[in-house]
């Protein structure tokens, strides 16, 4: 081998060590963010603990009960409600209130979603029972589904 062909040989190797190095650390960087739990996937007793925990209150969104006074009214403020269409999760910051998340129910989609904060937000799914609207307000600092327009 001439002295040409071993400096390609080593700087190829030097290459393709430094490529894979970078290349493993993308992994783990996007792996991470993407589970949202460093360092790996949960166990199933991690799992377990988790779901034993309280979880927000859930309403339907139809039912007379949805109101400040009704049953599963969270302390703080923030609720949950659950429709046909899917289930949003609003709070409240004095007057105003925002979407924290929302998310479709099987077989429906996101048609429309004003997050705010406003003094009014609301999600509209559409899907095979057809459209489910909603609408939060914040009464006396707590979310409650709001009247129709």
């Amino acid at each position: 081998m001439g002295r040409r062909t071993l400096l390609a040989v080593v700087g190829w190797l030097a290459a393709a060590v430094l490529a894979t190095g970078i290349g493993l650390g993308a992994i783990r960087l996007v792996g991470e963010s993407i589970t949202g739990t460093p360092g790996g996937v949960r166990d199933a007793a991690e799992v377990e603990r988790a779901l034993a925990g309280s979880p927000e209150p859930t309403l339907d969104a139809g039912s007379p009960s949805a109101g400040p006074t009704g049953p599963g009214v969270d302390s703080g403020a923030r609720r949950s409600f659950a429709t046909r269409g899917g289930s949003v999760v609003a709070e409240c910051a004095g007057r105003e209130v925002r979407l924290v998340s929302w998310a479709p129910a099987q077989g429906y989609r996101v048609e429309e979603a004003d997050r705010g904060p406003d003094d009014d937000v609301e999600v509209t799914f559409d899907g095979p029972g057809g459209r489910s609207e909603v609408r939060i307000v914040c009464s006396g600092g707590v979310p409650v589904i709001g009247a129709d327009d």
